[in-house]
């Protein structure tokens, strides 16, 4: 039996393969009614639809849309044009429409069927269109696109012009008028020709249009010809107006007249235009709110309304509420209608295909498989493959999405426009192309592209042909060829994404009979996309093999053409190793919680993936294209010979294949500007995504390599029990670290600044690990201090620079919070020196906050240096120690050279404070002893202060230490003498000294004298301090014996101011100015006599002497004066009473008296008389002072 034979119904009969809105010839009717298969699912739909059309016929409704929606190829134009019969109740071959649904007991449910019928009885007009073929060419630019055509239609449908809407207008005017008729009978005598064909060229027959309206009376010639001007223009549709016509049209008919507008391929027609949208839900609004059920819209789409409108962003709630009535035809649905209608078996062929089916259940199922994850239909049983053989489940669903993915992106638009190429025609004409074959046969899915190719637009079809043509892929020019039928295969599943085209699904999508050998037909396969690829009708992108147009092999030509060298590759690859794959940057070393992380450098085949790499160590990467592959013995000395770790990839060159050709491309698109075929921006796009999908499939294949990669480090191959890829590299770098930073375990305690800061708080006190004596980072300190040292050596300073640079890097690895930590510790036990600026950092000269910061911030890593710092010795040590027992009477507890030098300059700073208070002293009274002493004290303290470093300090110390200790013996006494009652003692014979001083040259007494001498010889001693005990007996006896001396010098002073006293009374006696000037010359004499019987000092006491004699001759004087004046007084009164005398007395001349005191004339107070010549010359002497003194009318007065 041949599978022709197993069909029901002829597999050759004549059906129709495209179903075109518009094609209504009796024969095509009558077959799609008869052959219509209603399904379960359109049993439903049935019902539902004529639910809703009923509210229409039995009341109103403003819910009079329609909207069913399905795949392209689903039936969805097959069912509009059957609901159209129905509704029109069309006669077809003597039956009217819904006989062939009751004849051929079609729907199931009597119900539906009742409403059916009623909705037969009613007189409806039907348009049926295709909105696409009806629309103008700029038709969907325009906002009321969708009314325009609904307009037209309708025009269209009643006789008028579809083209031409002023037309329409005015045949309607006309026909309402009753002159319609008459105006095309008239226009005909006159053109010669109908009008119905002849108004389509309406700008050729305006004149005789003008003159047929005038002649029956329509309009005149002048409104005519402004008509005819109108005619020409644009026309302005509004959904309103169109309402309104339809409103109009109904209420002229019959009771209960309906109109149903079914438009075919509405969504397509709308695509994302928001502005159609919203027109279809304003003419549907319009139309349910003036027609009230009457008027009906019917539209297919590939899109439900839910998911078309929630796209648009714009409020469509209105149109899903008119749009109440949706029916979705799913896959099933057409399942069914080809399997009854097409696939139906007689009985004998469904027994052969089931015993078949029995016997190779197995090899089928081991046949045909698919690896991409996503599900596929295959046979269930037995059953199943009767039902549907030659096909195979999975064909139905896939070719539903090969279907709707040409309908976007393969079709001419003509074809789309015309109407949908039915699933059920794509089944039926490939059944016959194997009809004539034995059972076993199976339709491959390339079977199917030869019963779509008329439907194709030519940039696919075009590269189907031309490889038929091709001498390489069919040298013999047959019809069949099995290369170009894989290249059909790839072409319809180009744009599905229900299944990825590699090797695995191709064959099975080319298996075609059941006896096909798989591993034969896979290899065949491979063979054909190998020759595919090479003629570039055919891209490979990783494992998936990709159809490619006339205009994508053109640009991938042009891709081809790009030159990538293998730098950029490589760098390519490092970006996806080290950016993505292996992102890590440092090394994280395990010991202190990842304390030390270790930066490496970035390497791929000997390319730095970032420049200025210079770590200690290296992850170099080997990819296939590497010239230092090699066996494993000499990978293994390349990395014993390097501080690198090597990862040697497998020799699988695909992830460098996928880089390359995702190079080509960005190459491409980014330099070609001025290429041809920058035309093909789609193209462009796709491929974008191309080289995304390369990238992605490159990094995959890279990180499979790096999975199996062989590491090598330090002369040894890992083998690592670690699956992830970072895993393995770090396991490798972790051994690569301990051999590269092996003295890293010298830190054996963590440090951070706040140990620091407790270090210079600790006093000196040594830092151990807990439980043990052993001090911490006892092997790193070492290695500091050895390295600072040497540097001193050399005569250099190592600046805080130089030792991070050196302990940071291998083989100690430390970080800075380490090295700064031992530098503070070796700083602190004294073993350097540090200095900032050249000026030298001591515990004294900076507080602990600063040496913190200069240790500590990265400001002062240059300007911080340090030398091994020169110890003092034990001679040093005692020296300064003996000093400071014996100088400050402390004992030094430290060894700390800095903690000794600290404490001796704050004592040396107190004592020069002391010696500063005692200088005070030396100020106001030199004569106190000890003045050099203190003097060697504050120079001696002074000079220590200034000492900044401890080994200058110890032997500054050292060397003066004598001095220090005399200085000590020699201070004692003096603090003493300052601190008790010697000053006081020493203070008092100064005194009395200086007053024995002021006298001697009146005293003769050689008691005195001797007294005298004995106080001097104490007080003028260097060191006085043990002789002071002698001064209180020696003071009292010069007291005694000056006093005596005091009163007998006092007596002859006492008559000399009594003598003035008693001289200046006699002369004021009797005198006229007596009263004015008596008490105040008695109280002159007694304070002169009081200060003689208080003076305590003798030479004072000769000076009253004279001081008396001088105020004796001043008051005798002033009493002259005043006298004198008192006489003048009384004479010029009296000269005034004797004015008027005739005779005037002359005036007596009264003469002034002034005293002198015969010293001042003689200022010798001795004259020496040998002979009588001596005596002339001092009176000669005499007589000249005298002389001198003379004054006119003055008497002279000389006082001895």
């Amino acid at each position: 039996m041949i599978i022709k034979n197993m069909f029901s119904k002829p597999i050759d009969r004549d059906i129709k393969g495209v179903i075109k809105v518009g094609q209504d010839d009796d024969a095509n009717i009558k077959q799609e009614l008869e052959e219509y298969v209603v399904t379960r699912e359109l049993q439903k739909h049935f019902s539902d639809f004529f639910a809703s059309y009923k509210r229409g016929i039995t009341g109103n409704t403003d819910k009079m849309g329609v909207w069913i929606s399905g795949f392209f190829g689903s039936g969805k134009s097959h069912f509009l044009k059957i609901l159209s019969y129905l509704l029109e109740n069309k006669e077809v071959g003597g039956k009217k429409a819904i006989d062939y649904f009751v004849d051929d007991n079609k729907i199931s449910d009597h119900m539906v069927l009742a409403d059916m019928k009623l909705a037969g009885t009613i007189p409806t007009d039907v348009v049926l269109f295709n909105i696409d073929s009806k629309s103008e060419v700029n038709g969907k630019q325009s906002k009321v696109a969708i009314v325009s055509v609904l307009q037209n239609v309708f025009n269209e449908m009643q006789g008028f012009s579809g083209s031409n809407p002023f037309l329409a207008d005015l045949e309607r005017n006309l026909m309402e008028e009753g002159k319609y008729d008459l105006f095309k009978e008239k226009f005909e005598d006159s053109f010669g020709s109908a009008w119905e064909e002849s108004r389509s060229d309406f700008d050729f027959i305006q004149d005789d249009v003008v003159e047929v309206l005038d002649e029956i009376g329509f309009m005149s010639v002048e409104a005519g010809r402004n008509f005819c001007e109108k005619a020409t223009g644009e026309y302005t549709y509004k959904v309103e107006d169109f309402a309104r016509l339809v409103k109009k049209y109904l209420d002229k008919k019959e009771s209960n007249h309906h109109i149903v507008f079914l438009i075919d391929e509405i969504g397509q027609y709308i695509g994302d235009d928001s502005k159609l949208m919203l027109n279809l839900q304003t003419v549907t609004e319009d139309l349910g709110t003036a027609c009230g059920g009457k008027a009906w819209i019917i539209v297919t789409s590939q899109q439900d309304i839910d998911s078309i409108t929630k796209t648009k962003g714009n409020d469509f709630s209105k149109i899903q509420g008119r749009f109440d009535t949706r029916l979705s035809l799913s896959s099933a649905n057409v399942d069914e209608v080809i399997k009854k209608r097409i696939l139906e078996k007689n009985e004998a062929g469904k027994q052969t295909l089931t015993l078949l089916y029995d016997d190779k259940a197995t090899v089928i199922k081991n046949l045909i498989l698919f690896n991409d994850g996503v599900e596929k239909k295959l046979y269930s049983d037995r059953e199943n493959f009767a039902d549907i053989y030659p096909f195979i489940p999975y064909q139905f669903n896939l070719l539903g999405s090969v279907l709707t993915s040409i309908r976007t992106h393969g079709a001419s638009g003509k074809h789309l426009a015309e109407g949908e190429r039915s699933m059920l025609a794509l089944f039926k004409e490939s059944a016959v192309k194997v009809m004539n074959d034995e059972p076993g046969t199976i339709v491959p899915f390339n079977m199917f592209y030869d019963a779509l190719e008329q439907f194709l637009d030519h940039s696919h079809k075009g590269v189907i042909s031309r490889a038929l043509d091709n001498e390489y892929l069919n040298p013999n020019h047959e019809k069949e060829c099995f290369d170009v039928n894989v290249l059909k295969t790839l072409f319809m599943i180009k744009y599905v994404k229900e299944i990825k085209a590699n090797i695995e699904n191709i064959t099975s999508l080319m298996v075609s009979n059941v006896n096909d050998d798989r591993m034969a037909l896979a290899q065949q396969v491979e063979d054909a996309l190998k020759r595919l690829v090479r003629q570039t009708l055919v891209q490979k992108n990783g494992d998936i093999y990709v159809f490619l147009t006339d205009e994508e092999q053109e640009i991938n030509r042009a891709i081809e053409s790009q030159n990538v060298d293998s730098g950029e590759v490589i760098a390519k690859v490092s970006e996806m190793i080290f950016d993505g794959l292996y992102d890590e940057k440092k090394y994280r070393y395990p010991a202190f919680n990842g304390r030390y992380a270790f930066a490496f450098n970035q390497v791929v085949d000997d390319k730095p993936y970032k420049a200025n790499q210079n770590n200690d160590i290296t992850l170099k990467i080997l990819t296939p294209n590497s010239d230092e592959r090699a066996d494993e013995t000499t990978m293994r000395i390349l990395s014993g010979q390097s501080n690198c770790v090597l990862v040697v990839l497998p020799d699988d060159r695909t992830f460098l294949d996928e880089i390359r050709s995702a190079l080509q491309i960005e190459k491409f698109i980014r330099f070609d500007a001025t290429n041809t075929v920058t035309q093909f921006e789609s193209i462009k796009e796709a491929k974008k995504v191309e080289m995304r999908e390369r990238n992605g499939a490159a990094k995959l294949f890279l990180s499979e390599s790096l999975k199996n990669a062989e590491i090598y480090v330090s002369g040894d191959k890992i083998q690592s029990g670690a699956k992830e890829i970072a895993s393995k590299i770090n396991d490798a770098l972790g051994k690569l670290v301990s051999t590269v930073y092996h003295k890293l375990s010298y830190i054996d305690a963590a440090m951070s600044e706040s140990d620091i800061r407790t270090l210079f708080k600790n006093n000196g006190q040594q830092l151990t690990l807990a439980g043990t004596n052993t001090a911490k980072n006892e092997l790193a300190l070492h290695d500091v201090n050895d390295y600072i040292a040497l540097n001193t050596q050399r005569h250099m300073k190592t600046s805080m620079k130089s030792i991070l640079e050196r302990f940071l890097k291998a083989p100690y690895g430390f970080v800075e919070a380490d090295v700064q930590w031992l530098v503070a510790k070796l700083f602190k036990d004294g073993e350097i020196a540090m200095f900032v600026n050249n000026e030298a950092v001591t515990l004294l000269s900076r507080s602990e906050e600063e040496i913190i910061r200069y240790l500590t911030r990265k400001e002062f890593n240059e300007k911080l240096m340090t030398e091994k710092r020169v110890k003092a010795n034990e001679k040093q040590k005692k020296s300064v120690r003996t000093v400071m027992k014996e100088l400050f009477n402390v004992t030094s507890a430290s060894d700390d050279d800095d903690a000794i030098m600290r404490s001796f300059l704050g004592y040396a700073s107190n004592l020069k404070n002391d010696l500063e208070k005692l200088d005070i002293y030396y100020a106001t009274q030199s004569a106190y002893p000890g003045k050099n002493i203190i003097l060697t004290g504050k120079k001696l303290m002074t000079d220590t202060m200034q000492m900044k470093y401890s080994a200058e300090f110890f032997a500054f110390v050292d060397q003066k230490k004598d001095d220090f200790l005399d200085f000590a013996e020699d201070y004692e006494p003096v603090k003493k003498f300052f601190a008790g009652e010697q000053k006081t003692l020493f203070d008092k014979a100064l005194k009395l000294m200086k007053t024995y001083d002021d006298s001697k040259t009146f005293i003769v007494n050689g008691d005195i004298e001797s007294v005298v001498k004995n106080v001097n010889d104490v007080l003028k001693k260097p060191s006085p301090y043990f002789e002071i005990f002698k001064l209180p007996e020696l003071l009292d006896k010069f007291i005694s014996l000056y006093g005596s001396l005091l009163k007998e010098t006092q007596k002859p002073i006492d008559i000399a101011i009594s003598d003035a006293r008693q001289r200046v009374f006699e002369d004021l006696k009797d005198k006229k100015c007596h009263d004015k000037l008596a008490d105040k010359y008695i109280r002159l004499f007694q304070e002169i006599s009081d200060k003689a019987n208080h003076c305590a000092n003798i030479a004072d006491l000769q000076n009253i002497k004279l001081e008396a004699d001088a105020l004796k001759v001043r008051c005798l004087n002033e009493i002259s004066d005043e006298e004198a004046k008192l006489i003048a007084c009384e004479q010029s009164a009296e000269q005034f009473d004797n004015c008027d005398s005739e005779t005037t007395a002359p005036a007596v001349k009264v003469k002034k008296k002034k005293t002198l005191s015969i010293k001042s004339i003689n200022a010798a107070s001795t004259w020496q008389i040998e002979n009588e010549t001596d005596v002339k010359k001092y009176i000669a002497e005499l007589e000249k002072e005298l002389m001198n003194t003379l004054e006119e009318d003055t008497i002279i007065n000389i006082e001895f």
